[in-house]
């Protein structure tokens, strides 16, 4: 999903301003050598020049994109492989580099239009321009005659919050529209929810996955800029082309006919002709006790999908450790992009350079310098490149369901998702500050650089939910997700601001994700790696054992988890 760093910072300017390591990919050839970053000596430090070798290399038309089961995931994958064996590490997966992901690829027919019969009036809506649609069912056709609209608010049902949109109302056969994020967010009050602070209650995945469990035939969200924290043309584009899901014998959760988003404009027409003004309707959704309403519309679907049972990797290398073998700290990053989108007129290979050549090239560039350092680290060091990351956190949930190292035995995870390039800044951005003990192995070592830590802040957008480090968190596993930083050296927060914007409104999800040599600073890329390593070597050298703080939701899951195995409280010193 995603929508880091950079496009934090966007939303903010926007809203102040406004076993298988042979096994290819159905679709891929047989064997692809992975390209060599000819002529590029690594050193075993951290330094510039290797981690933009490694970005460009990852992020060329070359790779298509890292679609996963494309040509392009072949030789992405067999790339950090080679990268993994150049720097020393070890198969990850008992003998095996890579571990085999399944997946349902499911491609919508783009051409199918949403019927609307609203009091005799009929309206199509288009694939693209109006609305998108998909399902996860894995069913080559979806048919839907006349399911009943009803706009349910927020499409939660949060029992601790006393708020259920879905109450009294039997939903088998209906179809459900709701609005993105939380009422806490439109209202701009603290006392619901977290206030502008994102819960998951907010996310779209949740609001699917909860009209799925209240037996919908289909839900629909508003799109709102401010309210998802990106564009309309974003929306597009992650949903046009294939998608993917893990099959649902990986994956029990419960599942729609048809899922998806209606344009700003398209919805505010909706309930015009339904006779409600949509800017009514998010003050009234945002009230306590908020009961449904018919939009006195039906909708009728003929949904037809390519369906294609395929398979994807992540990537496993690891260092073992020299005393604590069986314990790891993992380093991790999705390695898959957009991919290439045939018949888009121009540059349609969509690179990805930012998010995420920059994090597979930083957990890299820390194996590089953990291989060659002393000590050696004490407990074994998992790097670890996922796939289908874009496509709702995939490869990372299937790997928290089969780690290679127990989660009782993983005593943190650094996550690294879209690295800033803007240059050194005075501060350090933790999205979800305030949840981990990891912070305080961090603070100290940003410290010494002059630089303080701090949360997002654009906290509406729900960053902390929306990259890998998140499957790990709901099973209970501290992890940590931070780089890059606000307040910039050169031009302060302004510039910072400035950069950020540009890649959210220009690149972010686009084919304009490519790598730039021209305009990257990457003096302040380094100093983030540098300190992230600095995290996981005092984890796998100093014996520390961190925890989430008290009040944490993940809390209760890692304390029992760890009963009478370590002692959470008491942390050893750090390394030095």
């Amino acid at each position: 999903m995603s929508r880091k760093l950079l496009l934090c910072l966007a939303a903010t300017a926007a809203l102040t301003a406004c076993k298988g390591e042979t096994t290819a990919p159905a679709s891929a050839p047989a064997a692809d050598t992975a390209p060599a970053a000819a002529g590029h000596a690594f050193s075993a430090e951290i330094n510039a020049g290797d981690f933009g070798e490694l970005v460009k290399t990852l992020s060329s038309d070359e790779f298509e994109g890292r679609a996963p089961g494309s040509t392009g995931e072949e030789r992405t994958v067999n790339y950090i492989r080679d990268q993994m064996q150049r720097i020393g590490l070890q198969p990850g997966n008992g003998d095996s580099w890579f571990q085999e992901v399944a997946m349902t690829e499911t491609t919508a027919d783009e051409s199918t239009v949403l019927k609307l019969d609203q009091a005799g009036k009929q309206r199509d809506l288009k694939f693209g321009t109006d609305m998108v649609i998909g399902t996860r069912s894995g069913q080559q056709e979806v048919k839907i005659d006349g399911s009943e609209l009803v706009f349910v608010g927020y499409g939660v049902d949060a029992p601790e919050q006393k708020w259920n949109d879905y109450a009294g109302q039997d939903w088998k056969g209906k179809t459900v529209v709701m609005f993105v994020n939380d009422p806490g967010f439109h209202a701009n009050d603290d006392k619901l929810f977290d206030g502008k602070r994102m819960t998951y209650y907010g996310r779209w995945t949740y609001k699917f996955e909860e009209a799925a469990r209240k037996g919908a035939a289909a839900a629909l969200i508003v799109h709102d800029t401010a309210g998802a924290s990106y564009g309309w043309d974003v929306v597009k584009n992650s949903w046009a082309g294939p998608q993917y899901d893990l099959p649902a014998k990986d994956d029990p959760e419960p599942r729609l006919p048809a899922q998806g988003w209606l344009s700003a404009d398209t919805a505010r027409q909706l309930f015009a002709d339904a006779g409600l003004d949509l800017d009514q309707a998010y003050k009234d959704a945002n009230k306590r006790g908020f009961k449904p309403v018919p939009l006195k519309a039906k909708l009728s679907l003929d949904l037809k999908s390519t369906i294609a049972e395929k398979k994807s990797r992540n990537v496993v290398g690891v260092l073992p450790g020299t005393k604590h073998a069986d314990e790891a700290v993992v380093y991790m990053a999705h390695w898959d992009h957009l991919g290439k989108h045939e018949g888009e007129q121009g540059d349609n290979i969509y690179n990805g350079a930012i998010d995420n050549a920059t994090g597979v090239a930083g957990i890299l560039e820390i194996a590089d310098a953990m291989a060659h350092e002393q000590p050696a680290p004490e407990r074994s060091v998992v790097f670890l490149a996922v796939t289908l990351e874009e496509s709702g956190l995939l490869g990372s949930k299937y790997y928290v369901n089969h780690p290679t190292f127990p989660l009782d035995k993983i005593a943190g995870v650094i996550n690294i998702d879209a690295m800033s390039v803007a240059g050194r800044a005075k501060d350090l951005t933790v999205t979800g500050f305030g949840s981990s003990q990891l912070e305080d192995i961090l603070k100290p070592l940003a410290a010494e650089k002059g630089r303080t830590l701090h949360g997002e802040t654009s906290v509406q957008s729900g960053f902390y939910f929306r990259s890998d480090h998140f499957n790990f968190a709901k099973a209970g596993v501290p992890a940590l997700y931070a780089d890059g930083g606000e307040d910039l050296l050169d031009g302060g927060v302004e510039a910072g601001r400035k950069v950020a914007e540009a890649y959210g409104r220009d690149r972010y999800h686009g084919p304009k994700d490519e790598y730039d040599a021209s305009t990257w600073k990457l003096d302040g890329t380094v100093e983030d790696l540098e300190l992230l390593h600095g995290v996981g070597r005092e984890i796998a050298i100093g014996g520390r054992w961190p925890n989430w703080y008290e009040g944490n939701p993940f809390k209760a899951a890692r304390d029992e988890m760890m009963k009478g195995k370590v002692d959470t409280a008491t942390p050893k010193p750090a390394a030095k």
